[in-house]
């Protein structure tokens, strides 16, 4: 076997602990990364993540922070590069879904998915940038379909992730010139235990099926290898781009 292509790198994955975010932080180990595993509530599920990595003889540390509030986000950044010595890798992959009718969308509901999706990943993005040193690195932001082509009751899930999306290129043309690329990989429907709970998810998957060249929902696993290879020094010349990994739904 060759060399792993993320050997010697430092990656944080934010909202690790179920979902995309165990994929995509177990793929990360497995291609030579150190991990950091980072959790808002679920300390059990980081823990898991966590475990299974080191079982498979890789590096990782659970950490818990809300990076929606600046200071935590810092933290989080600092308690990696105590822990690790340095950042090379983001993935920000927090986030809340939820998807409502406009004549029931609330300041909560608003301001919830905001907090998560945009400031949660600026605040995060702003630490990570700060520390990542003259090497470079890669910021990899977890955006989604939602935002190519918006469903009934996503107008504000919608709006976060065309927000992550701008953003992603706004970064990119920021942060060329210290060699940190930015980009983002836009999920279609991906089966976890989260979209299980949904109660239209049978509905949500009739839907989608016939409009998905491939003929399948996503898998955690479709998203998490190509996670790896933009933030991998094969994807050197990638930056400022929205990939979308959906299995050709338009």
């Amino acid at each position: 076997m060759g060399m792993a292509k993320l050997a010697g790198k430092v990656a944080i994955v934010t909202g690790a602990s179920k979902g995309i975010g165990v994929a995509i932080a177990e793929q990360l180990a497995k291609d030579g990364a150190s991990v950091i595993v980072n959790y808002s509530s679920s300390a059990a599920g980081a823990e898991t993540v966590v475990a299974k990595i080191k079982a498979g003889g890789g590096k990782a540390k659970a950490i818990r922070a809300d990076v929606s509030k600046p200071a935590e986000a810092k933290q989080l950044i600092d308690a990696t590069v105590s822990e690790f010595g340095r950042v090379d890798i983001l993935v920000n992959n927090a986030g809340v879904y939820e998807f409502v009718p406009l004549h029931e969308v609330t300041e909560k509901h608003f301001d919830r998915l905001f907090n998560v999706n945009v400031r949660g990943l600026l605040f995060a993005t702003q630490a990570a940038a700060a520390a990542i040193g003259e090497q470079g690195g890669s910021i990899v932001n977890i955006s989604s379909m939602a935002s190519q082509s918006p469903p009934p009751g996503g107008s504000v899930y919608s709006a976060t992730k065309g927000a992550v999306d701008v953003i992603t290129e706004a970064l990119a043309a920021e942060l060329g010139p210290r060699k940190i690329r930015v980009n983002a990989v836009s999920p279609g429907p991906v089966e976890t235990e989260g979209t299980h709970s949904m109660v239209e998810w049978d509905q949500f998957k009739t839907f989608m099926l016939p409009r998905t060249p491939l003929g399948r929902i996503g898998q955690p696993g479709d998203i998490a290898t190509v996670v790896s290879f933009i933030a991998s020094e094969d994807a050197g010349w990638i930056t400022g781009q929205i990939i979308p990994a959906a299995g050709g739904l338009r």
